[in-house]
């Protein structure tokens, strides 16, 4: 009886350990954008999953090992999705099943991240839609006509799953330069002479060499984009303008001539295809350089406009090696328009009007300079 009474404490020990090991679904998001949606679970801890689709009727099936979901939050929004329903179950007597019904075919991609910040661990399930081609972008330029507008592409931070900076009140960093920019857009579009596109419409996260991509489908004559600071000390203040670094251009670069995509074919308007290694790189440096140098005077005339309304951090143009800088054919600036980790500037970029004000600040820096140097 002794024996029977310590395998069963023994046996109710090892059931109550493997539940601590287990994962918790801690919430299930969703995130539209225009070419894929992305679905996202909040983790207690990481797990092992593995997906995988069935046709007749089209679905896909995410196993997540040990994990546990009580029930789906009922505020998911599948509409204008390739998802028609969602559902789940338990499988193996301790692992996570999740179907998603599907009303079209889907290119699926897959991948967990770790924790960050306030960010738990987390399963990126991404449906790209076969039948839908990726976001288009208007080519602003006419090549017939003698006169055509300077296109700006403007870049707003994160997105979607990524919040960026959090300030306090859970101010985020996505929401803000997203306003930001569609105000910096509005003014542009409103200005003879000039055509501005955004690179991300909504929340969704757009990733960062696609970001360049689309600048570069636009045929931008800049590439604009809008971040708000953070720092650990909540005393750091002020805007910053960055343009890329000098070992950041050499980077890309290279990276650029490595890339065999159609695409990377033409720098400047020129094609590279029939051009030997040397040559290829000469034009591409040379390219990269213009680029850097319009860079650094678009964002010295920018800093000069915001400094008329806000503190700056800096009061020269910093530059750093950011991925979203590293086109080698188009000037590229990134503004850091105050941190949001600073209570004061906080309060102020979660306003209408001081958002305005920045926005103004930036337009005003870019139009001194396309009208001192427009493009050919």
């Amino acid at each position: 009886m002794k024996k029977t009474y310590s395998l069963l404490v023994l046996f109710i020990a090892f059931v109550m350990s493997a539940a601590s090991f287990a994962a918790d679904v801690r919430d299930v998001r969703l995130w539209r954008a225009p070419d894929h949606t992305r679905v996202v679970f909040d983790l207690s801890r990481p797990a092992d999953y593995q997906v995988f689709q069935l046709n007749d009727p089209e679905r896909l099936v995410v196993d997540i090992q040990k994990t546990n979901l009580k029930k789906l939050p009922s505020n998911l929004d599948f509409q204008d999705t390739p998802v028609s329903r969602m559902r789940h179950g338990v499988r193996n007597g301790g692992d996570l099943r999740v179907v998603f019904d599907l009303s079209q075919q889907v290119k699926v991609r897959s991948f967990m991240l770790k924790a960050s910040g306030e960010l738990h661990d987390r399963l990126v399930i991404d449906f790209h839609e076969k039948e839908k081609q990726a976001r288009t972008v208007k080519k602003a330029v006419d090549i017939t006509s003698d006169r055509r507008p300077v296109v700006i592409a403007i870049d707003a931070g994160h997105g979607g799953e990524d919040p960026g900076a959090i300030g306090p009140g859970r101010l985020y960093e996505k929401h803000v330069v997203l306003e930001i920019a569609k105000e910096l857009q509005r003014l542009f579009n409103t200005t003879k002479g000039y055509k501005a596109e955004l690179v991300r419409t909504g929340d969704y996260y757009v990733g960062l060499r696609q970001r360049r991509d689309i600048a570069r489908k636009m045929q931008a004559d800049l590439f604009v984009s809008v971040h708000a600071d953070a720092f650990t000390n909540a005393k750091a203040s002020g805007s910053s303008v960055y343009a890329l670094s000098q070992r950041g251009a050499t980077s890309a670069s290279a990276a650029f001539l490595a890339r065999t995509e159609n695409d990377s074919d033409l720098v400047g308007g020129v094609s590279l295809s029939d051009k030997d290694d040397i040559l290829a790189g000469v034009l591409t440096d040379l390219s990269m350089t213009a680029s850097l140098d319009a860079s650094l005077r678009i964002g010295s005339n920018v800093l000069s406009e915001m400094g008329q309304m806000s503190k700056l951090h800096s009061r020269r143009v910093e530059q750093a090696a950011f991925a979203v800088l590293k086109s080698p054919d188009i000037p590229s600036i990134l503004v850091e328009t105050g941190f949001i980790s600073n209570p004061g500037e906080a309060k102020n970029l979660a306003t209408n009007w001081y958002r305005a004000k920045m926005a103004r600040a930036i337009f005003n820096g870019i139009d001194n300079h396309f009208k001192r140097s427009p493009p050919p």
